[in-house]
């Protein structure tokens, strides 16, 4: 189930992006070179982008491309960490879920009242059912990191340690500039 949930976030965000950057190119073309443009074309890519980030957001969270704050938590003990973790995630699924009922509301009177977009002939609705996948996908990711936090599988969230890259670019620059000033002191020699 976690690989199928894998494949269908690479697929479908690989699908938006050409898709998104096929619009915008075809448009920019017929824009530049013969003045004319599709009227559907900035709305479609603007709900693909909604697409998009919500689905980012579920494979951000598998990859550890979000920025996490864990400078106090990694002052705990393991099992402390542990806990916090799960506390947090815990926190992360009611944050799902308000915005999984909220969206079904919305989406459901949506569909009741009937809205098209305002450029395609599409149900407003259905170009905005992203929010409830979304969210799913995220819930259902949280759980996933959950369960492997829970079994010892996984510490934390695993999110981007922007400090510990920090110091690794800072190290990296530190040793160019040495060689630099060692290569200086040759040629004077």
């Amino acid at each position: 189930m976690v690989r199928l949930l894998h494949r269908f976030e690479e697929v479908g965000i690989g699908l938006l992006l050409v898709t998104m950057t096929l619009l915008v190119f075809f448009e920019v073309i017929l824009r530049f070179f013969f003045n004319e443009g599709l009227l559907w074309a900035q709305e479609l890519t603007l709900y693909l982008s909604a697409w998009l980030v919500l689905m980012g957001a579920s494979w951000g969270l598998r990859e550890g491309a979000h920025i996490g704050v864990d400078a106090a938590i990694k002052l705990l003990s393991p099992s402390m960490q542990k806990a916090v973790t799960l506390l947090a995630l815990a926190l992360c699924l009611v944050y799902c879920g308000l915005f999984l009922y909220g969206s079904w509301i919305y989406l459901s009177k949506m569909q009741m009242i009937g809205i098209e977009m305002e450029d395609l002939p599409i149900e407003k609705w259905k170009a905005m059912s992203c929010l409830v996948l979304g969210f799913c996908m995220l819930a259902l990711r949280v759980c996933t990191i959950g369960y492997e936090v829970w079994t010892g599988n996984r510490q934390g969230f695993g999110l981007f340690d922007e400090a510990k890259e920090s110091m690794h670019l800072a190290e990296e620059l530190a040793g160019e500039m040495e060689d630099e000033y060692k290569e200086k002191e040759e040629r004077k020699k």
